[in-house]
């Protein structure tokens, strides 16, 4: 079970780098001398040998200001240390640079020597014939006059992140300008995109070129930023360094075009050469605000460099810092596609912050970063936009101008483009709330900052509650044409997606309401293909994902309560509703316009959002119900149950908490008991909603069983029939008041509390009518079809086991396990179910998310080593702390971060606090880490702290073990993966239930059940459709009286508890105890050695000759026998996978 270490490309990537480095520094005279000083002949490293002045030296100005800075502005220097150590790993290496230096110059040497063409028509591609080089543009509508030839460009230069110092790896792209010869183009280009179509077919002209020299090893075609008008050639160098790709862009000269012919308000592209229909007079021709922005932003990339590096000459934390929003930016994937905030405006942002005095030029990286992600959280660019414009044109655009066209404004610091032309309100939203949500857990003392704040990737599928994804975007032609969108279609020269996306997610936002916290969308990436093929058509995009937080108090509502009927606002909501929308009277007298979705378990109310959606997009977009998909909407499928409603245990668990209290207060109020009843509390899952499958009032079949003895009302069951329906005891602990009557005898403590579960079980008959069953541990009570197990607890007993007298006659306390598993039976577990129970108060979902990881961990066979309780406290982590994520609000986003948690957590060197009730402050946190560091040797290998458990985590005490735990790593880092490709990929088979299928591959022998014994097989991951009777009926259910069940009979549980107590020191168990029906087995290899022969250790063993000596080995043959001989009429077969066992 040993995890395998792969490295990943980027690592050996790395290795090769470091030792490449370490051969420069040996070459350098300097780097030798320091190195005779550290390494001895014999390679071995030494410490430095200081004199005492130079060991005692006080420090140096620069060191003082060093661990100032790291005290006041970090919590601690660790902080200021990990932000160094990231920056020198997404830096480049100097090899690495030297290698883009190389390069560029053979490019730049390849790209000076393209040959002329002759001068064509511009829609006269015969030039381009037998190269089977295609031209990277939609050529939409075909008619466009003009002249084109090819010839040297211009000028070619570096652009960009490389030449500023702001590159990061693990992608290193490096931008160079190719400047288009001014006989190229012509000063009317601008119009109709007769400058874009030059600027492609000289692409094509390079790529042409390009592909036939020695020094290129792939060129391909992109866009930049996902715009189509904006072309780019990606070249990569040959051979095996590919993570290198130079992007070529074919640009005008400088100032060639006059932007003042390209303001938000202009026309440049005519509607009557767009449409095709000449004969149609336009009385006014629409602005082009897109069209123009992109047409001025070719312009200025040179301009910008400048500005760019006039700041970071001003500033020497600048690049680092714009290297870390980078890097921010991109676990948040808001750095690539159409209409992000990528690295240039991230740039652009820290110069602007810098020019208005917001920061200031001596600060250092972590201050220039913090104050970045401030100013976004805090600044609203949809509102009041901004600029770097100091003195602008007269004939350049204001800001209100900018508001009128885009959603998002920051203009650049010619004052003619707005850098934010493409991003939509709804990502710069998106932008604003990660910023104030980096700024909550940064100043948490209490989290790993660095952690959440720059290493956690956050993709969408794992960081909204739900992800819609609409596919076939192809029908969104037909949404352009019901929402009257020619306008928008022409300025987004015809991406009919981008064109409708604004108009569907405002449509969708005013539908959505108070339902939703925050509503973003995926960003369309930048398409790829080969200089040989047609460039992809919009219809041929991924699909668009749309995210929604939710605001859990109002999500899942299945009611849509409109205005008065007769208010203004009345004929606004049926237009938005249409035939949903009718009027509704209410309890208050109201009569207003109302929705009522479908809907009546916390299951189907789930799908609401889904029905509204198709709803909305269907009635205003004319998109059909089939293009949306609900991604991860099926996950919850495998905790489902129920035959006329599916529910997920919602509601089912409310009718046991209910039951539940009402019993608690019949227990307060009984009479006769000579002490009173001081707590009742619950101890069992289904009373804090988190049991996988909760029980489920039943009635009983009395013609199933056979019954005992008539006076005890007890129903048995048959031989020969299936195993009856599994009965759940629901444990109720209930503590008695003290008195100096209670003995301090622990055996007399015991006849106590045997005689009150005598009592208890009387009176509730006497009173309640209540069919009870007492034993000296226990009082079953058979209540609305559910089992009760009531423990009476004396509070002293703990103490009490834990004393002794020595031979001396000494009092003297030791801790034992008798004593603790009292103590966690009857304390830590009713204050666990309890606070887990305001836990699902606070947030719905908790239950539902418990379910579905204790699902996946009884479906894999880790159930047995991770208990219920500890995979709670698991679940519980996310919600109280979920950074850099907010707190679950589906099922399916909490199953996905479970897994993330189980693979990605540091279990080794860390604890996993979990702060129930929020008790636990900073000191608490430091205070557990150090013990944890301290103790780490006898500390179980997973750790998870509580308020009330902050030393010994009692949760996973005995469990998991060392090669348990890095199976569960392995086995979820795997279905996190399996689980997000298949979700988010729409085109794969939507199978959830293939991350709940265990691999048995590992395993050495298989026992297989008899699906007729066991008691949950109906509830396996795959279930035979056979219907079994197990002696219950549909009908109304008792509230008391009747025949007693037997409670408790699992046939599985107590085969499993004979083989762990007969053959746990050979092998390892594993079985799905929610209706598995294979039992896995895993020799013990320790166990196999050969051992010298002793009579008393003879248990499951064999003697052998090894080299003339009687050893003992296991009998593995006799062993088998006995799974299948004390397994009779439950083991089907029993079926050996492996030879490990032979000697």
């Amino acid at each position: 079970m040993k995890r395998k270490h792969v490295a990943s490309t980027e690592d050996l990537e790395i290795e090769v780098e470091m030792a490449n480095e370490e051969d420069e520094s040996a070459k350098d005279p300097k780097g030798m001398k320091k190195n005779a000083e550290t390494v001895s002949e014999d390679g071995v490293l030494r410490p430095l040998k200081l004199s005492k002045g130079e060991l005692y030296k006080p420090p140096t100005v620069e060191e003082l200001s060093q661990l100032k800075e790291a005290e006041s502005l970090f919590h601690c220097s660790l902080l200021k240390m990990q932000m160094e150590e990231l920056l020198k790993e997404v830096a480049l290496s100097e090899r690495r640079k030297k290698l883009v230096d190389s390069f560029v110059e053979q490019i730049t040497d390849v790209l000076q020597s393209v040959p002329e063409t002759p001068v064509v028509e511009l829609t006269d591609l015969s030039w381009l014939v037998g190269s089977d080089i295609k031209v990277p543009f939609i050529l939409v509508p075909e008619a466009s006059k003009g002249k084109f030839h090819v010839e040297p460009p211009a000028s070619v230069d570096l652009i960009g992140s490389y030449p500023l110092g702001t590159c990061i790896k693990p992608k290193v792209s490096v931008d160079l300008a190719v400047t288009i010869p001014h006989s190229v183009l012509h000063p009317m280009d601008g119009i109709n995109q007769i400058y874009f179509r030059k600027r492609a077919l000289y692409l094509a002209g390079l790529a042409k070129h390009l592909s036939t020299s020695s020094a290129v090893g792939t060129v391909h075609y992109s866009c930049l930023h996902g715009n189509r008008l904006r072309p780019l050639l990606l070249v990569t160098p040959p051979g095996k360094d590919s993570s290198i790709t130079l992007r070529i862009h074919a640009l005008p000269p400088p100032n060639f075009l006059k932007p003042n012919r390209f303001g938000p308000q202009k026309n440049n592209v005519r509607k009557q050469w767009f449409t095709g229909n000449t004969s149609e007079q336009v009385s006014s021709e629409p602005p082009t605000p897109h069209y123009n922005s992109t047409v001025v932003g070719d312009h200025l990339p040179r301009s910008h460099l400048q500005f760019l590096a006039a700041h970071s000459a001003q500033c020497p934390a600048f690049a680092d810092a714009v290297a870390l929003l980078k890097v921010w930016l991109r676990q948040r994937e808001l750095d690539q596609g159409a209409g992000c905030f990528g690295g240039f405006l991230a740039a652009m942002l820290m110069a602007y912050l810098l020019s208005t005095h917001k920061v200031g030029k001596t600060m250092n990286t972590y201050q220039l970063l913090r104050n970045a992600l401030h100013f976004l959280a805090s600044t609203d660019l949809t509102e009041n936009g901004i600029t770097l414009a100091r003195n602008p044109d007269s004939k350049a655009p204001s800001l209100p101008e900018f508001h009128s066209t885009f959603q998002v404004v920051f203009v650049d610091p010619s004052g003619y483009l707005n850098m934010c032309a493409d991003m939509t309100s709804f990502t710069y939203k998106q932008i604003q709330h990660e910023a104030s949500l980096s700024l909550q857990f940064w100043d948490d003392p209490t989290l790993d900052g660095f952690q959440a704040l720059l290493m956690t990737p956050k993709p969408m599928i794992r960081t909204y509650d739900n992800v819609y994804q609409l596919s076939d975007l192809v029908k969104m032609q037909a949404s352009c044409k019901k929402l009257s969108l020619l306008d928008s279609l022409i300025d987004h020269s015809g991406n009919y997606v981008l064109a409708v996306l604004p108009f569907i997610l405002s449509l969708l936002q005013r539908g959505l309401g108070d339902r939703v916290q925050l509503l973003t969308h995926s960003l369309p990436r930048d398409p790829e293909w080969p200089v040989n093929q047609e460039p992809p058509k919009h219809k041929d995009q991924p699909p668009l994902s749309i995210g929604l937080l939710l605001n859990h108090d109002r999500a899942l509502s299945v009611l849509e309560r409109g205005p008065s009927a007769d208010s203004p606002e009345a004929a606004e909501f049926q237009q938005l509703w249409g035939s949903r929308s009718e009027l509704r009277r209410f309890q208050d007298g109201a009569i207003t316009e109302a929705v009522l979705w479908s809907g009546s378990s916390t299951c189907q109310r789930r799908h609401v959002l889904l029905e509204l959606i198709t709803h909305l997009l269907q009635l205003h977009a004319d998109i059909p119900k089939s293009c949306v998909r609900f991604v991860g909407g099926q996950v919850d499928d495998v905790i489902k149950f129920g035959k006329e409603v599916s529910s997920t245990g919602e509601e089912e668990s409310l009718k046991v908490v209910q039951s539940f209290d009402d019993l608690s207060r019949k227990l307060w109020q009984l009479e006769g008991l000579p002490l009173s009843i001081t707590s009742v509390q619950g101890a069992h899952p289904a009373l804090r909603y988190t049991q996988v499958f909760p029980p489920v009032p039943v009635k009983l079949a009395h013609f199933f069983y056979k019954t005992k003895e008539k006076n005890l009302h007890t129903l048995v069951p048959p031989e020969g029939k299936p195993c009856p329906h599994y009965i759940t005891p629901i444990k109720v602990i209930c503590h008695m008041e003290g008195s100096g009557k209670w003995p301090s005898d622990r055996l007399a403590i015991r006849h106590i509390k045997g005689a009150f579960h005598l009592r208890l079980g009387e009176l509730l008959k006497q009173q309640h009518d209540y069919t009870c069953r007492a034993s000296s541990t226990h009082v079953d009570v058979w209540k609305d079809g559910l089992a009760f197990r009531i423990q009476v607890a004396y509070h002293r007993e703990p103490q009490v086991l834990r004393e002794s007298i020595t031979a001396e006659g000494m009092l003297v306390q030791r801790d034992n396990p008798e004593a603790q598993g009292l103590e966690l039976e009857t304390q830590h577990k009713p204050f666990l179910t309890s606070t887990l129970h305001g836990l699902q108060q606070q947030h719905t979902c908790f239950g539902a998310v418990c379910r579905l990881a204790k699902r996946w961990l009884g479906a894999q066979l880790f159930s047995g080593y991770i208990g219920e309780d500890a995979a709670d406290l698991l679940v519980a982590s996310l919600f109280l702390q979920p950074a850099p994520f907010t707190p679950p609000s589906s099922p399916q986003v909490g199953l996905l971060r479970f897994l993330h948690l189980l693979a990605s957590f540091d279990w080794k060197n860390s604890p996993l606090v979990v702060n129930l009730n929020g008790k636990l402050g900073a000191a608490d946190y430091t205070e557990i880490k150090n013990h944890f560091m301290a103790s780490r040797e006898t500390l179980p290998v997973m750790f998870i702290a509580t308020p009330n458990d902050k030393k010994v985590s009692i949760w996973t005490k005995e469990g998991p073990s060392v090669q348990i735990l890095q199976r569960v790593v392995t086995v979820a880092a795997e279905s996190l993966r399996v689980l997000e490709a298949q979700l988010v990929d729409s085109s794969q088979k939507q199978d959830v239930r293939v991350v709940f299928r265990p691999p048995l591959d590992a395993y050495d022998v298989l026992i297989h059940l008899r699906s007729k014994q066991v008691p949950l097989a109906e509830r396996a991951v795959d279930a035979h459709s056979a219907v079994v009777s197990r002696g219950i009926m549909d009908g109304e259910v008792r509230s008391s009286g009747g025949s007693f069940p037997v409670v408790d009979f699992d046939p599985v549980k107590l085969y499993l508890s004979e083989l762990r107590d007969a053959f746990g020191d050979l092998a390892l168990f594993f079985c799905d105890p929610y209706g598995g029906t294979v039992i896995a087995v895993l020799w013990n290899p320790t166990a196999f050695q050969p051992q010298p022969f002793k009579a008393s250790s003879m248990n499951a063993r064999k003697v052998e000759l090894i080299k003339g000596k009687a050893m003992t080995v296991p009998n593995v043959e006799a062993i088998v026998q006995d799974f299948q001989i004390i397994g009779e009429g439950l083991v089907h077969r029993v079926e050996l996978r492996t030879e490990k066992w032979v000697i």
